[in-house]
C-alpha cells in the first residue's frame, strides 16, 4: 500500500459504517447468465423477455432492433437479469 492511498482507507470505512447498503448494492450486481441461442435463454427465463446483451457497451437490445443478435461479443440474456446487473436498454428501446 502506498502512502498516497492511506488517507482513503478511513474515508472508505466511514462510508461503509454510514451507508452499508450502498456498499452492498454496488458489490451485489452479478452479471446475467448468458446463452448462445435464443431458445436456451427462453427456457432459462420463462415469463421474462429475452434480449441481446453487448457486454462491452453494457447495453441490451430487443428483438426487432438492428443489433439484436448481431454484435460481435454479445449473448442472449433475460431482461430482468440484465437490468439487475446494471445493464441498460439501447437508446430508442421500448
Amino acid at each position: 500500500m502506498s502512502l498516497a492511498s492511506a488517507p482513503l482507507l478511513p474515508a472508505l470505512a466511514l462510508v461503509t459504517l454510514l451507508w452499508p447498503q450502498l456498499v452492498l448494492a454496488a458489490s451485489s450486481a452479478a452479471p446475467p447468465e448468458n446463452f448462445a441461442t435464443e431458445k436456451e435463454a427462453e427456457q432459462h427465463c420463462p415469463g421474462d423477455l429475452v434480449v441481446w446483451l453487448d457486454p462491452p457497451s453494457r447495453t441490451y437490445y430487443f428483438r426487432g432492433q438492428q443489433r439484436y443478435g448481431a454484435t460481435k461479443s454479445g449473448a442472449y440474456v433475460c431482461r430482468n437479469e440484465a437490468k439487475g446487473g446494471g445493464m441498460r436498454a439501447a437508446p430508442g428501446s421500448q
